[in-house]
């Protein structure tokens, strides 16, 4: 194996890695903002890390510079993803799990 494939092997298993945690994080984490955060961050680096290191394996050409867009429109659109939806949450006042203030939550309100 060359150096260039060690790389890409490396990449994309650390892309693989945190896509095992996003996915963990999913389905053990208890509420929606937790469940939000663990996925959002750890997804975006897994699907970052996995195209580059896919981006490495294709040296320097057009498939690559398409690659690279699509690594720009990730990191574009995954935490604007988790936003609109941590958003939405608030506004439909979905409670934090545990035991955390949600300042947003008037409590009054929320027991009607």
């Amino acid at each position: 194996m060359t150096p260039l494939e060690y790389l890409a092997a490396a990449l994309v298993v650390g892309g693989t890695f945190f896509g095992f945690v996003a996915t963990v994080g999913l389905l053990r984490l208890p509420g929606l903002y937790a469940r939000l955060h663990a996925a959002s961050k750890s997804d975006t680096l897994g699907s970052v890390l996995a195209v580059a290191g896919v981006a490495v394996v294709l040296g320097v050409s057009t498939e690559s510079l398409k690659l690279g867009f699509l690594l720009v429109f990730l990191l574009l659109t995954s935490p604007t993803a988790a936003h609109a939806i941590a958003r939405s949450g608030k506004e439909q006042n979905v409670e934090p799990a545990g035991d955390v203030d949600a300042p947003w939550i008037d409590e009054e309100e929320g027991d009607a």
